[in-house]
């Protein structure tokens, strides 16, 4: 089992999937899909498995279904893959269970937020959440910066502090904001894992000195991914451009418009991946045309990395 001292071993430039959470026609939990999909990734040349984040709807899931979708994940990557579960929380108390829970079912690493909602009234409070959390982890922690979805973003200088703290190992920076990325990797050390986390910025973080990503596309085209970070660790970036621009891009451009969660399970339907793609309230599933649309760039997506 991990502890917050055990290190998680990644590549260089590393691509980790962040999953949906595939439902039933009910919206119960499929488990079979679950597993069915994890491994399909793992095929596909992923290098980790990060369930319960904000593609995988963690916050429609109760503890107990977010328990059981880690415990799937890892059972299935069998010690191929890291898993870097979601514990998101927005109390420090309710973190450290959700970490223990994954800890528990043998998850590597933790993905957190800071408390959306409400909002830290100075960076320290930020700090302090995570500094508490760390203090307690039964896990490696990854930070989650995504400032759209909680109460503000991380600051450079929040992350720099928090990056001295041995059990915090990294940040999935999902601001969309390559200046916000380039300070995170210029204020860190070296072993310090800065991650991407917006699709269409894949390359362009690297460039900037990113170590590899965290993506909701990465589960939709792990091919793709695999080309990429293969391109780039050769040093060939016109072609990890290219793979960019003609693959990931229009893929990326129909999940903003019609939401990750929905249009990624819509995609994964398309590749034959997933049978329904159910969602939760509030989430809708897409209408006939919104997968008529995703499907089209997903067949074009494939048609160009072939």
């Amino acid at each position: 089992m991990s502890d917050a001292t055990t290190s998680i071993d990644l590549p260089s430039t590393a691509s980790l999937s962040a999953m949906v959470t595939p439902f039933d026609a009910d919206e119960s939990v499929d488990h079979d899909a679950l597993a069915h999909l994890a491994a399909w990734t793992i095929d596909g040349g992923i290098d980790g498995l990060v369930p319960c984040g904000t593609t995988g709807e963690f916050a429609g899931l109760t503890r107990e279904e977010r328990r059981a979708v880690i415990e799937t994940t890892v059972e299935t990557a069998d010690g191929r893959v890291p898993v870097v579960a979601g514990t998101a929380a927005t109390t420090v108390p309710d973190v450290l269970a959700f970490v223990d829970d994954a800890a528990a079912v043998g998850a590597d690493g933790a993905l957190i937020t800071p408390p959306y909602f409400h909002a830290a009234n100075d960076p320290a409070g930020n700090r302090c959440f995570f500094e508490r959390i760390a203090a307690d982890s039964a896990l490696p922690i990854y930070l989650y910066n995504i400032p759209s979805c909680t109460s503000g973003p991380l600051t450079p200088e929040t992350v720099e502090a928090l990056a001295s703290n041995d059990a915090i190992r990294g940040i999935k920076d999902t601001s969309g904001d390559f200046s916000t990325i380039e300070r995170f990797v210029a204020r860190t050390p070296d072993s310090f894992r800065v991650l991407q986390g917006y699709d269409d910025h894949f390359v362009g973080a690297q460039v900037m000195g990113a170590s590899g990503g965290i993506n909701a596309l990465a589960g939709v085209l792990p091919d793709a991914f695999q080309s990429l970070c293969g391109a780039l660790d050769d040093g060939d970036v016109d072609r990890a451009r290219g793979v960019q621009r003609d693959v990931l891009s229009p893929v990326f451009e129909a999940t903003l418009e019609y939401g990750f969660a929905p249009a990624a399970k819509a995609a994964l339907c398309e590749r034959g991946v997933l049978d329904r793609a159910t969602v939760r309230p509030p989430l809708v599933e897409l209408d006939e045309s919104a997968r008529a649309a995703v499907a089209e760039v997903v067949q074009t997506a494939l048609s160009s990395l072939n």
